[in-house]
Parts: C-alpha cells; structure tokens; sequence
C-alpha cells in the first residue's frame, strides 16, 4: 500500500509541475511567480521543479539560451528552484526582472545583532559603498548635535509632532531611550522607496526588529553575529568608553541578545566588515528568501 500511495503521490507530484509549467508558457503566471512560491513553500510544486524545466517553459526561450544562462550565473543542469544557494536565486531573480520587465518591488532589509557587534560600521560601510541601497533614517525628539544633518542622520522633531507620527500610525516601531529622548522609525519614506523598487536597510535594535516583523511581516531579518564571544568581548572592553560596571552590564545584555538570534531570517557573521556588508546586500536581491 506505501508504494502504491508513493506512486500516486509521484504522478500528482509531475501533474502539478506540469501545471505550473503551462502556466508559464501560456504567460497566465511569471516565472518570478514561480520562484517567489517555491522559495517561500519548499514543499510547493514550483519548489520541486527544476530550474531547467522552468526557463524552457518562458516563452522565446530557447533550450540553447536557457543553458547559456545557466552556466552563467553557476546553475548545476539538475538544480531545482528550491535548491538555489542566495547568490544564485539574486542572479536569477536579476536576469527574470531585466528579462520581464516592470518596476520590481524594494525589499526591507533589518539588521541587528548585540551591542558591540559592528552593526553601525556595517551599515556605514553599505551606506558608502552600495550608494543604490537607502538606509532608512530614524526620528528623534532630542537636539542635534555636532556635525548632525537633518535627514542624513536623523529626522529632529518635536515632541508635539512625535506624538502625531504615532497616533497617524507613521512609525514602523519607537521607544524611549535611556528615559528620555524617543526614537521612531519613520514608515511613509520606506513605503515610498520600496514602491519605486529601492531596496531598504534599516539598523536597529532587537526590541525594534520585534516590532517592524509584526507590522511588516514581508521584512527580511537579518542578525549580525560576531566570530566568537571573546571577539565581542574584545570590541566592547577595546573601546574604552565605558566604566567596568557599564561594560559588565552590556555583556550580559550581549549574552541575551545573542539568545534572540533564532528568531531572524538569516545570521551573518561580521569577522570582515566588507565581507559581511556584500552578504547583507546579496540577501536584498532575493524577495521572500526564508531559511
């Protein structure tokens, strides 16, 4: 009886492959479609076909271009879609949009880790050296200072207007910090840049990570780890700018931090900031990418 329901189960299996492959030749769904499915459900038809099997079903693409292009971005002959490393669904996912055309939505990228971890210099690093991505800019209500601009760092506003940014639902996420200042994500400038297709980098805390996953579930999360604990020790002691009691307290809050990390999409470790910086980057490439 078991080989009898695997048969069955095999011959539903190629059924609903095949379905999906007509879908696409008659140009009813896009091959980006497809693969959005397969790499959000594993176990779905489009996840178990192969990346072969679905370029062939493109109408105008012939089997000579399809292995032309699969060679170029490092496809095996047998890889199914579901099986794609991340560098390979981004340059998949490229050629599909230049291919189809039409204006591709942005992605939200999060990015947080534990103190000392080298988030701000990751993303100073992306903001200097990937000018294509934007990084979103939080409000505050405390005063700039030195050297501060308003827009590039922060947005400096009242108390007044903070309190309508919250009660007109503006804000992504906020808190109070260190029982004073509140600091907010802003959310019509990322709306915005997503809907022309700009992909988005927002560096924040866990708390603040928590918070933009219940109101933009579609976000990429993003955790930054360090190469090993006494690294992170190293960084935070290093820098000399806190007390031993401050510096005893951030490494226990490190130590929780780091606890959260099953909670994100995917874990980056920060052993070389441009290194770290490209992954990051690479995982904006792909929409709906889930572990």
């Amino acid at each position: 009886m078991d080989r009898i329901a695997a048969s069955h189960a095999a011959v539903a299996a190629r059924r609903a492959r095949a379905a999906v492959k007509h879908d696409v030749a008659t140009r009813t769904r896009s091959a980006r479609d497809v693969l959005h499915v397969a790499w959000e459900d594993p176990n779905s038809a489009e996840a178990g076909l192969r990346v072969r099997e679905l370029l062939t079903s493109v109408p105008t693409l012939g089997p000579a271009r399809v292995a032309k292009v699969m060679t170029e971005l490092g496809i095996a002959e047998s890889k199914k879609t579901a099986g794609l490393g991340i560098r390979q669904r981004s340059g998949l996912w490229a050629y599909l949009v230049t291919r189809e055309g039409g204006v591709e939505p942005g992605h939200l990228v999060v990015l947080a880790g534990p103190t000392a971890v080298g988030k701000g210099t990751v993303s100073a690093y992306i903001r200097e050296n990937y000018p294509e991505i934007l990084l979103s800019v939080s409000a505050t209500t405390r005063p700039p200072r030195p050297g501060e601009i308003e827009g590039v760092h922060y947005y400096f506003v009242s108390d007044e207007e903070f309190d309508r940014m919250i009660a007109d639902h503006e804000l992504l996420e906020w808190a109070v910090v260190h029982n004073s200042y509140r600091y907010g994500t802003p959310r019509p400038p990322i709306d915005a840049a997503l809907a022309l297709g700009t992909q988005v980098l927002l560096e924040i805390d866990l708390q603040g990570a928590r918070n933009v996953r219940r109101e933009m579930p579609e976000a990429v999360l993003v955790f930054l780890l360090p190469p090993t604990w006494e690294e992170l020790v190293r960084r935070l002691t290093g820098r000399g700018t806190e007390e031993p009691a401050e510096q005893a307290r951030r490494l226990e809050t490190a130590r929780v931090e780091l606890a959260a990390q099953d909670e994100f999409d995917h874990r980056v470790v920060n052993t070389d900031v441009g290194v770290a910086a490209r992954e990051v980057v690479e995982l904006m490439a792909v929409p709906g990418h889930r572990p």
